[in-house]
């Protein structure tokens, strides 16, 4: 058999990588740091990116990637360019904003002559164009853009990505463990080729030793051929879950589909209705011919069993370097900020509670960062799941995304329907809105010592509610909300306050720790 044929070009290659905020991208950043390469990256938030343990190795370009300008930075004396941006979660015209973004990004690497673009697409099902869904289209023809400039492009064609964080992965997880029978589409024994996040790392991270001339669409998949009913009862077996009774029928349309997938798992209906079409159709490799130029790992392709060992094994560890969820959400504001001045005079709405803790900050501030996913918010329980399902019944989020770690945020982490904006450990965590709202809202808890006269500094705890309304429609919610402040918002403050001074003499081991929910119904009593 014929030796791969790769090439020793890949010494101080300068790489781009878009999309660092995101699943593939935020992982992809190491490995190319560990290849060797100087790595810089585009971000329209950088300083979601403060917290990864990489960011002082990087350079880091801030601009979005609709805007040549930033492009056009960003491209400057690049040798590999990775295009890594996907727009599901930019709402319905995410196919107009991809080939948009596709064209722009084309040009400015023509321009400023970068040598090779590295793209990570779908498998493309053997139908006529006309008959692929929306999202299939798009990933397609995003690839054929791309190839109208002068740089040479590698196309990477994946299915289903399989790993701690990734959409698909969560979609199994979340319907396998929380229904035990299913009503589903036909689409659900539809073949498909899952492959390991770690496969589709290996691969990108060696794309640079790909010989110069070469240019073309390479097929990736992992070992094992199944269907989503199979992906379902495989994940079962290996997570210990009795598999789920599943009940094919043909009635089901995608939009239904969706509403039904976003309602049980954490994918939002507006990105699972292109995930759901897509899944109707055949994603299968025709080929393996990457194997020419890049050999399969040392311990071959990960089958589809041990990627979701992998999977779980991070997620009981809370050991999720990214999610999906890292990526901005359509409506999700990024730019304000709670203390803006144009916004004083009244027109930022607060709730401010205020007490002292008998407890040092760092254990306050253990407990404060423990907020969210299954742990909670020291609150009513039934009102935040009700507030969760409103959400999603109007196209949000809800409470289903959880949090990445059950130990530590990180800033621009998602955390049910917020996302950490600010952190300092502590000292301050704040939490951006990302539900669906009629303005801008913000959760502000924050830690300072004052000094006493007769004895030490005494912490001081100050939880802030912030809302700045849209108009009449942003003044009649918050009017609206006040009657649930008190028993929401106060009894937050009460019971973190109570959860602290019950361990004043060391932080505490959220491993062992009760639930949120838990603790305030034995703070009730």
């Amino acid at each position: 058999m014929a030796q791969p044929n790769t090439a020793s070009q890949t010494d101080g290659m300068r790489c781009l990588v878009t999309g660092a905020t995101g699943y593939i991208g935020g992982r992809l950043v190491p490995e190319l740091l560990e290849q060797g390469h100087d790595v810089r990256v585009l971000a329209r938030h950088p300083e979601r990116l403060a917290d990864r343990p990489w960011i002082d190795k990087v350079e880091v370009v801030s601009g979005d990637a609709q805007d040549v300008g930033s492009l056009n930075e960003a491209l400057a004396d690049t040798d590999v360019a990775y295009y890594l941006m996907h727009s599901l979660l930019s709402g319905q015209d995410f196919h107009n904003v991809e080939l948009n973004i596709a064209r722009k990004f084309s040009r400015a690497a023509k321009a400023q002559g970068v040598k090779r673009i590295v793209y990570l697409g779908a498998l493309q099902p053997d139908i006529p164009e006309r008959k692929l869904s929306e999202h299939f289209r798009s990933r397609g023809q995003v690839g054929d853009l791309l190839r109208q400039g002068d740089a040479n492009v590698i196309e990477f064609r994946a299915a289903m990505v399989i790993g701690s964080g990734s959409a698909s992965f969560e979609m199994v997880r979340y319907l396998t463990e929380r229904l035990p029978v299913m009503v589903t589409p036909a689409w659900v024994r539809t073949r498909t080729q899952p492959i390991a996040v770690r496969d589709i790392l290996y691969y990108l991270s060696r794309a640079p030793m790909i010989p110069g001339d070469v240019s073309r669409v390479f097929e990736l998949g992992g070992p094992d051929v199944t269907t989503y009913q199979g992906m379902i009862d495989g994940y079962a077996d290996v997570s210990g879950f009795k598999r789920p009774k599943i009940i094919p029928v043909r009635v089901l349309s995608p939009g239904l589909s969706s509403l039904w997938v976003g309602l049980m798992t954490p994918v939002p209906p507006s990105m699972a209705r292109p995930l759901v079409e897509s899944l109707s159709m055949e994603a299968v490799c025709h080929e393996h011919d990457i194997a020419e130029y890049i050999p399969d790992p040392p311990d071959g392709l990960t089958t589809y069993q041990r990627s979701l060992e992998l999977a779980l094994a991070r997620v009981r560890n809370s050991d999720v370097q990214t999610a999906w969820s890292s990526s901005s959400l359509p409506g999700a504001p990024s730019d304000p900020l709670p203390s803006d001045p144009d916004w004083t005079g009244g027109s930022l709405k607060v709730d401010e509670r205020e007490t002292f803790v008998d407890a040092t900050p760092e254990v306050l501030w253990n407990v404060i960062e423990g907020l969210g996913g299954e742990n909670g918010y020291y609150s009513p329980t039934v009102l935040w799941k009700v507030r969760g399902l409103l959400d999603q019944l109007v196209g949000g989020v809800g409470l289903v995304r959880g949090r990445r770690d059950n130990n530590k945020l990180r800033i621009g982490d998602p955390l049910d329907f917020w996302r950490v904006e600010e952190r300092i450990p502590n000292q301050l965590l704040r939490l951006r809105a990302e539900m669906r709202l009629p303005g801008l809202a913000w959760l502000e808890l924050s830690i300072r010592q004052v000094e006493s006269t007769t004895g030490p500094p005494k912490t001081f705890y100050v939880q802030k509610a912030l809302f700045k309304p849209r108009g009449v429609p942003g003044e009649a919610y918050w009017r609206a909300m006040i009657p649930f402040h008190g028993l929401i918002f106060g009894s937050m403050l009460k019971n973190i306050r109570e959860r602290a001074e019950s361990h004043p003499d060391e932080p505490l081991d959220r491993s062992v720790a009760p639930p949120a929910r838990k603790v305030w119904r034995t703070l009730k009593r």
